[in-house]
């Protein structure tokens, strides 16, 4: 599909804090969300949860239908700052938008966001996730501009590839989550509708997501740390309850081998 003319018709408007016209419509997880998520693996739809995030391009539609119908909420996941090269529209990236490899993670390299490619790539995603009846999404890995990615990439250029996830999800009525990206939590948190974070207790950078829970939004937390330690996932959680976050220990695969609940 060509969104060329309605991305920068996108680009072109004025970004409301509220997020567009839509935003009464959309989907606002309450602060005390109890939620899981699965990125590998046939989905466990049995949680007494709330709210589900799982994978755009490996979860089936029936699944999301079967979660829906079962009155939860479904987040629908998809990395909006890195190339896979074995998602289906692994070919519509140019050579020009791949860069630096990302860590460990084989066959992943960070994007350039500065690519109106990519916004479109990006765009298409969003709109696959409305197609498939997502209540939400989840964009990952955008945080570039504070990683070795192989492109000059600044803050400023951040907050506009994040701002513009954000407007593109809330033009489809979607929520939409901030993943990580911890330094630009005051200018986003307005227009995010919830916080996905990884491991910000292991890096002593919880308080800089308190601006979601003021703001009466959820900050979903995940754990990779005390899957075999009872006692300081104990103490773990007594942290992230009073923080007011909704924190899960988890493997880092993310398939449901096992799941670890603070709430």
């Amino acid at each position: 599909m060509d969104l060329s003319l309605s991305l920068v018709s996108a680009l072109l408007l004025p970004l409301p804090t509220d997020g567009g016209n839509l935003a009464a419509e959309r989907y606002q997880p309450p602060v005390d969300v109890q939620w899981h998520i699965q990125l590998q693996g046939e989905v466990n739809i049995g949680y007494d949860v709330d709210l589900y995030v799982v994978d755009l391009f490996d979860t089936e539609e029936s699944v999301i239908d079967d979660l829906q119908a079962a009155g939860k909420k479904v987040i629908c996941y998809f990395s909006a700052g890195t190339y896979e090269n074995w998602r289906p529209d692994r070919y519509r990236f140019l050579p020009t938008d791949k860069g630096r490899r990302l860590g460990n993670w084989p066959g992943e390299r960070w994007l350039d966001i500065r690519s109106l490619n990519v916004r479109k790539r990006m765009a298409d995603r969003i709109e696959l996730a409305a197609e498939k009846g997502c209540d939400g999404v989840d964009p990952d890995n955008v945080d570039g501009y504070t990683n070795q990615t192989g492109f000059p990439l600044n803050s400023r250029q951040q907050l506009s590839y994040n701002r513009f996830l954000f407007r593109t999800a809330h033009k489809y009525g979607m929520a939409v989550s901030l993943k990580n990206d911890l330094q630009q939590v005051n200018e986003l948190v307005d227009y995010a509708d919830f916080a996905v974070n990884e491991s910000c207790h292991e890096w002593r950078e919880c308080h800089l997501l308190q601006p979601f829970i003021d703001a009466g939004k959820p900050v979903l937390h995940i754990d990779y740390r005390f899957s075999q330690d009872a006692t300081g996932r104990g103490y773990h959680c007594e942290h992230m309850n009073a923080l007011g976050f909704q924190s899960l220990t988890l493997p880092l695969a993310l398939d449901d081998s096992y799941r670890f609940s603070c709430f």
